[in-house]
């Protein structure tokens, strides 16, 4: 049994059954209009027809990794070329990867309300939802992402057996999330990172041979490195092998290092200005939108906003201090892991150089947030009285914000004509 449920009495009912029936939920509300609007739109007009390329085995948009454009060619050629089929993979992985951050956030913490509502905050956070109706490779990454950080909190969870088995998967699907998009990286390593940090703290330098202990009796540093190291970055590289046999400049499977070298030479090339780019402190802020969509289409005026959710993205940020303040003074690892997930997200784009950047690369540090804000919500919810009314007002408002910004979320029919945006036009910069 866990440590975290060392007293029987203590011990609260998973709510699996809760999880898989938000998790449909979300994808029946990810399925009503997916096909609206009935065009690419946004980026799907450099991921569609990359997909289409990948079908004849021509080389398109080679400055992204590559597998969730095959996941999208692989969706065009089962269901045909048509909006559904574009982004289906996106609306799936979204569904599945909401689903796995429940379970992941259920075996860190194995609390029955922080679990329910880190999936109610993700699902009504807007970004999740629209970007699991985009045919874009953000979805596919953080889908997968959420899939494995469930199998390597399950792993710490379970005896040697099983924990390899669940670690491996981890690694694979690890593997697989860097293969769609390298945003993952930072909360790829931190698995690993935590598992090599705990055995050198119980037992110094001894910890890279010792293997009788935490986190995963009988596995040495070096097993945990092969399953969360090693194993990730040949699934990425296979990942990239129908390039290997392109009939004009295939990639080299022998020369990673060369290819990533000219991945990362297209990616700087990007420096025309764009009239929606932000960067970090804009996001945690909600400062700045991204208008996905806003024109007359499929019969009537319809917009997508990407924006954060305007309760919750604020609400998160005292609930990171919170978590890190309980990680560190209370040893809460189910706090400190999240609030380390999310640093380290936004790690990345702190010190990146990357020229032109967007809201949606919020995605992943905008979900840990909200694993954030569900424990601080937990916490209140734990001392009962008035401060267990103030956690459910915190989720009715979060839900609240989500119905009223539905119809801009969503390409709803908009019934004002092209006026119709301003009552979302909360800041000049969402404009």
């Amino acid at each position: 049994m866990s440590a975290r449920i060392s007293d029987a009495t203590t011990a609260q009912r998973d709510p699996l059954i809760w999880c898989a029936l938000l998790a449909l939920g979300f994808l029946a509300l990810v399925w009503h209009r997916l096909g609206v609007p009935s065009k690419m739109f946004f980026d799907e007009i450099h991921y569609v027809p990359a997909a289409r390329k990948l079908l004849v085995m021509q080389s398109a948009n080679p400055e992204h990794p590559l597998f969730a454009k095959e996941v999208i060619a692989a969706s065009i050629a089962l269901f045909g070329d048509q909006p559904v089929a574009w982004r289906l993979p996106s609306a799936l992985f979204g569904t599945a990867g909401l689903f796995a951050f429940g379970r992941a956030v259920w075996w860190l913490t194995r609390r029955r309300f922080a679990t329910l509502a880190a999936m109610g905050l993700l699902i009504t956070s807007f970004a999740w939802f629209i970007q699991s109706r985009i045919a874009m490779l953000d979805m596919v990454m953080a889908g997968l992402a959420m899939l494995a950080l469930w199998q390597a909190a399950l792993a710490f969870d379970q005896p040697l057996r099983r924990a390899r088995w669940h670690l491996a998967l981890a690694g694979l699907l690890f593997g697989l999330s860097l293969g769609a998009k390298w945003s993952v990286a930072p909360a790829a390593m931190l698995p690993g990172l935590a598992f090599l940090a705990l055995r050198l703290r119980d037992h110094g330098r001894r910890g890279l041979v010792e293997h009788g202990t935490r986190p995963i009796e009988g596995m040495s540093i070096w097993e945990a490195g092969l399953w969360l190291g090693t194993l990730p970055l040949a699934v990425y590289w296979l990942t990239y092998l129908p390039t290997f046999f392109y009939a004009y400049n295939p990639t080299d499977p022998l020369s990673p290092i060369a290819w990533h070298r000219y991945m990362l030479q297209l990616q700087d090339s990007v420096t025309k200005l764009h009239p929606y780019r932000s960067i970090w402190p804009d996001w945690m802020v909600n400062w700045r939108a991204v208008w996905y969509l806003y024109e007359n289409i499929d019969g009537a005026q319809r917009g997508v906003l990407l924006i954060g959710n305007p309760f919750t993205m604020l609400a998160g940020l005292p609930a990171l201090v919170w978590c890190l303040w309980a990680g560190i003074w209370r040893q809460r690892n189910d706090a400190l892991v999240l609030a380390a997930l999310y640093l380290a997200s936004m790690a990345l784009w702190i010190v990146s150089n990357k020229p032109i950047q967007f809201y949606y690369h919020y995605l992943l540090p905008g979900t840990f947030l909200m694993g954030c804000l569900a424990l601080a919500l937990d916490a209140l919810w734990e001392q009962g009285g008035a401060r267990r009314w103030l956690s459910g007002t915190a989720l009715a408002l979060a839900g609240g914000m989500f119905i009223y910004f539905y119809p801009i979320l969503s390409a709803a029919k908009l019934h004002h004509g092209r006026e119709s945006y301003v009552q979302w036009m909360w800041l000049r910069s969402w404009r």
